[in-house]
């Protein structure tokens, strides 16, 4: 064939196109897993891009149902006003949000997926959290919320479908407090601003999760390239020149891409039906959230196509195609070196400049150079893998049977197996980086909370009026938990000055008063002696400020609300004490009484707190506990006391690193399992022949593991070197010490080698099949 002038590169890439189906079933099998490979690739890249549009849909739902609204003035009672109160709960680590609502008129607002507001002891649930109650799963949860449900909330009033979420109407609720009047649902969404290391994290975080992808869409279009180049061979034999073959294989790698982008939208169109049926880290997503940024989507479908043509035409530089077949690597020709060392010694050169310049009060970060150099080095993984790969299996020699067929077939095309780990050898060392990164740092987002987990490890908060509350027998209901080891009560009230004028919501100002035995008295002062009838101011020698305290013989009124307070005479003769830091890290002033000095019997606006100490490891006894809490108020909250806390934004990046690594890296393994097939496919008459000629079955899927894994370790290894090099340039940019994360480096490559392994066994069925004698057949 002959190359008219006539012929235009419109012309070659149809001839390519042509060609791909031209090949018969094995031609087809082969654009099919090219389509599936970076179909793969192309679903995951649309489902990153639809990240924003589900946070942003998360976050307007949110907002709309806000009702606290912290810093604002209430409105006056009114028609259409509302008493509202936050009863969130926790039930096995997951997380309930609930209120709890009371109109102060008849015409109320309604949240957000409510058509009314539930009456008196009526329950409007989540479907998530009615078919939690529902199962022998939330046996323990249903005591707590023991009310008819008579509704469920719509999804426009949830962050997501998996939300555990109710409402609860009730007549007990009064102003102040924990209680709030509003007049209206919903705020603005609002975003909170990242300051430059938190920044830093994203952006380290979008490349690691979307290089690796990109790096196996690469790979995917090289699918069958053996069967590829011989028909480049048969067209030089009828006269086809170079620039015509580089022309049709570009054809070939159009085809493949174009089926790859349908592919990858079917998958992710499956995928997103199912998104409503996972909830990773307390998170979920509705599937109509689930859309694709237009801008991104259109760069992903003209990206793919032009990445594959790319790749198809410098695999072309490897070989050459004449018209007697197809010349590779020869002998006396090695992979160079020095180009490979040049991309990451690039990246480094491009963040080097930023060596100290990142910090949490700093300027922005310059994103541009900090993608860019993360990029170079990261490629720089892919890059020198081949590199490796045929350096160390070229100096391997001996062994058993699997070990030489495994490196034999390693040193004649080592490259195919090197393309298909690369993606996870990026992604360890992406991870690895970042781990480093969050362990550096994390210092400046872990902070103390000066709880003392050593003297109580559990705080009830009951706020309402617990009038004629005891303290005693408050305890002693938490004491009859199992696993609890001891409780200590103690009651709050609010003394104010005779004639003091309540606010617009009727509380007082005054000066707190608690309520204690003498256990309890210890936890909360320092006296150097205690018997029940004391009574004691308590100061904080801490403090420059000390607080005015009402002086004995004065008249006072307790509670903080009218008209429920009760006449009371500061007593003279009180012991001033220093005060001491409670279990909860909080140091108060004020007056301290022991029951028989002030009988709370009478007392009206009573709150309390309630310190237990208690068995964790036993995974009952917290949900029975906050069972006793439930039904001693609808307000109480039970909060789990901790030495330090972690900054909430950091706490959400780390989880989403992680979520994403290793969704990226199931991605990648079902990648490499179509790839494994691809090159087992490609090979089955050679297998079926050593079969034929005696070689065992074992031998052989043993050498496919050997074949796979070797290129797989030698990944890790330059994952782990290019890893902590780049962790400990990340860690120079924010002025931390680099110092290895070794448990972070184990993880990671624990992980993807899992994932290599699972990835093999799944083959090893496709390749006994392979191995029966009809692979023998050739058409």
């Amino acid at each position: 064939m002959s190359r008219r002038s006539g012929t235009g590169w419109a012309a070659d890439l149809a001839l390519g196109a042509r060609l791909v189906f031209a090949g018969g079933r094995n031609g087809l099998l082969r654009t099919l897993m090219t389509a599936l490979g970076v179909g793969l690739g192309v679903a995951l890249l649309l489902t990153s891009t639809s990240v924003s549009t589900m946070l942003g849909g998360r976050s307007e739902r949110t907002a709309a149902r806000d009702d606290q609204f912290f810093g604002v003035d209430q409105p006056p009672p009114g028609d259409r006003t509302l008493l509202v109160m936050a009863a969130d709960t926790t039930y096995r680590d997951a997380a309930i949000r609930g209120r709890l609502l009371q109109p102060d008129g008849a015409h109320p607002p309604v949240p957000p997926g409510l058509t009314r507001l539930p009456g008196p002891g009526e329950l409007v649930v989540s479907p998530a959290l009615a078919r939690l109650l529902d199962s022998a799963d939330g046996a323990l949860l249903r005591p707590r919320l023991a009310h008819p449900v008579v509704g469920t909330i719509a999804d426009r009033g949830l962050s997501g479908p998996n939300e555990y979420a109710y409402y609860l109407g009730t007549d007990r609720l009064r102003p102040g407090g924990g209680t709030m009047r509003i007049d209206r649902f919903g705020t603005e969404p609002s975003g909170e601003a990242l300051d430059p290391v938190l920044m830093l994290l994203v952006l380290i975080i979008f490349v690691v999760l979307l290089l690796p992808i990109a790096v196996f869409i690469a790979a995917a279009v090289r699918f069958g390239g053996e069967a590829r180049d011989r028909r480049l061979a048969a067209l030089r034999l009828v006269g086809a020149d170079t620039v015509t073959t580089r022309r049709v294989a570009a054809g070939e790698a159009l085809v493949g891409a174009v089926f790859g982008l349908l592919a990858g939208a079917v998958l992710f169109l499956l995928g997103r039906q199912l998104v409503e049926r996972v909830t990773l880290e307390g998170i979920s997503a509705f599937a109509e959230d689930v859309r694709p940024s237009p801008a991104l989507t259109v760069l992903i479908v003209l990206a793919v196509p032009a990445l594959a043509v790319a790749v198809a035409q410098l695999a072309l530089r490897r070989i050459v195609v004449e018209p007697l077949g197809v010349v590779r690597r020869s002998a006396d020709r090695r992979r160079r070196l020095w180009w490979r060392l040049t991309v990451p010694i690039v990246g480094v050169a491009l963040l080097a400049p930023l060596r100290g310049g990142i910090d949490q009060t700093g300027g922005p970060v310059n994103q541009a150079q900090v993608i860019t150099g993360v990029v170079l080095l990261l490629v720089g993984v892919a890059a020198l893998l081949p590199w490796l790969v045929e350096a160390v299996v070229g100096r391997l020699r001996g062994g058993s049977v699997s070990w030489q067929l495994a490196i034999r077939r390693l040193q004649l095309d080592s490259e195919s197996s090197a393309r298909m780990v690369s993606g996870v050898a990026v992604a360890v060392a992406g991870g690895i980086a970042l781990q480093m990164l969050f362990a550096g740092v994390q210092h400046d987002y872990v902070r103390a909370t000066g709880q003392d987990v050593s003297r109580a490890q559990t705080m009830v908060l009951v706020r309402g009026d617990l009038a004629g509350a005891d303290a005693g027998s408050l305890a002693e209901r938490f004491r009859s938990v199992p696993g609890v080891d001891r409780a200590v009560s103690v009651l709050d009230a609010t003394v104010s000055p005779v004639g003091s004028v309540p606010d617009e919501y009727g509380e007082r100002p005054g000066t707190l008063l608690r309520i204690a035995d003498c256990t309890a008295v210890r936890e909360l002062a320092s006296p150097d002696r205690c018997v029940d009838g004391d009574m004691f101011q308590i100061v904080d020698d801490q403090s420059p400020a000390r607080a005015d305290l009402p002086a004995p013989g004065q008249q006072v009124e307790l509670g903080f609300r009218d008209p429920e307070t009760t006449r009371w005479t500061v007593p003279s003769g009180l012991r001033t004490v220093p005060t001491r830091t409670d279990p909860s890290g909080s140091r108060v002033t004020g007056l301290l009484a022991t029951p028989g000095a002030l009988g709370p019997a009478t007392l009206h606006g009573l709150g309390a707190t309630v310190y237990l100490t208690m068995d964790l490891a036993r995974p009952d006894t917290i949900e029975l506990v906050r069972n006793v809490a439930a039904g001693i108020g609808p307000g109480a909250d039970v909060q789990t006391l901790r030495a330090t806390e972690e900054v909430t934004r950091f706490a959400q990046l780390r989880r989403g690193l992680y979520v994403g690594v290793v969704a990226t890296l199931l991605l990648l393994g079902a990648s490499l399992l179509v790839g494994i097939l691809e090159q087992l496919r490609e090979r089955r008459r050679s297998l079926a022949v050593l079969v034929a000629f005696g070689t065992r079955r074992g031998t052989l899927g043993a050498s496919v593991l050997w074949q796979t894994a070797l290129p797989v370790l030698l990944g890790l290894a330059l994952a782990i070197l290019l890893g902590t090099a780049l962790g400990g340039i990340l860690l120079a940019l924010v002025g931390q010490a680099v110092r290895l994360d070794w448990s972070s480096i184990g993880a990671m490559s624990g992980i993807a080698a899992g994932v290599v392994l699972l990835v093999t066994g799944a083959s090893l069925p496709v390749l006994w099949r392979l191995l029966r004698p009809t692979g023998l057949r050739t058409e």
